[in-house]
C-alpha cells in the first residue's frame, strides 16, 4: 500500500465517508459498505483528498494537458487537484467544469474555467453507470479535445450487467486509462492488515465485504 492510499482510507473512515453496514444501492444490491465523497466537506479534508488524487495521478505516469470535474461532485475534485499537483508535485494545469444547463447570458455555454484542448483528465469520485462521464467525453470531444483518461476515489470493482466492471467498460469502450485513488481490493487488504493507524474492521464485516466482491466482483 501506498502512503497516499493509507491517508485516503484514514481520512474517509474519519469523515465517515466510508461506512460499513447494510446499504441498499441503485442497482438494487445490498451492499457491505457504502462510499459517499460529499461528507469530504471541510478544508483539511479536500486538501488532503486533493493530495491523494495528484499522488495517484502522478504515479500512474499518464499524459495529460488539463484536467476537467464532472458537475457537481467533480467540480471540487477537480480544482482540490489541481491546486495538489501544483502545490505537492510543481505542476500547474489548467482546469475546467460543467454546467448542468447552459448559461444563456453573460459568456455563456455549458464549460467553465480554461478552455478544453489538448488531453484531458477527467476526475469523479466513484462510476457506477459511467453515465456522467459518457456526457463529459461527448463534451470533450466535441470541443476538439481528447479524453485520455478519468481519476476516481475508488474503484468499487464491481460488474455490471455483464462480466465486466463499468471502469474496465469504460477503459474498453472509450479507450480510457483509469486511475483510482484505492479499489475494493485494496480497501480490504488495507483493513485486514491495517498499518498506519487504521484501525482493523470486524471480523464479519470483513467477510461480509469478501462475500460481496465474491458474489458481484468484476471478472
Amino acid at each position: 500500500m501506498q502512503d497516499y492510499q493509507l491517508t485516503f482510507i484514514e481520512l474517509a473512515l474519519r469523515r465517515e465517508a466510508l461506512r460499513f453496514g447494510q446499504f441498499r444501492l441503485k442497482s438494487g444490491r445490498d451492499s457491505p459498505y457504502f462510499f459517499n465523497a460529499g461528507l469530504f466537506s471541510d478544508g483539511e479534508a479536500a486538501a488532503l483528498l486533493g493530495r491523494c488524487y495528484a499522488a495517484a495521478i502522478v504515479r500512474s505516469n499518464l499524459g495529460f494537458d488539463m484536467i476537467f470535474g464532472p458537475a457537481y461532485k467533480g467540480i471540487p475534485l477537480a480544482t482540490a487537484t489541481v491546486v495538489a499537483l501544483a502545490t505537492h508535485h510543481g505542476r500547474s494545469v489548467p482546469y475546467a467544469y460543467n454546467r448542468k444547463e447552459a448559461k444563456d447570458h453573460g459568456e455563456g455555454g455549458l464549460v467553465v474555467g480554461a478552455a478544453l484542448h489538448g488531453r484531458v483528465l477527467i476526475v469523479d469520485d466513484v462510476i457506477t453507470a459511467g453515465t456522467a462521464v459518457r456526457e463529459s467525453l461527448d463534451l470533450i470531444r466535441h470541443a476538439g479535445a481528447e479524453p485520455v483518461g478519468v481519476a476516481l476515489a475508488l474503484d468499487r470493482e464491481e460488474r455490471g450487467q455483464g462480466d465486466l466492471s463499468a471502469v474496465q467498460e469504460l477503459e474498453r469502450d472509450a479507450g480510457l486509462k483509469c486511475v483510482s485513488i484505492v479499489t475494493l481490493s485494496d480497501l480490504i487488504e488495507a483493513l485486514s492488515r491495517p498499518a498506519g493507524g487504521l484501525e482493523p474492521i470486524s471480523a464479519a464485516q470483513l467477510a461480509a465485504l469478501n462475500a460481496y466482491r465474491a458474489r458481484y466482483g468484476a471478472r
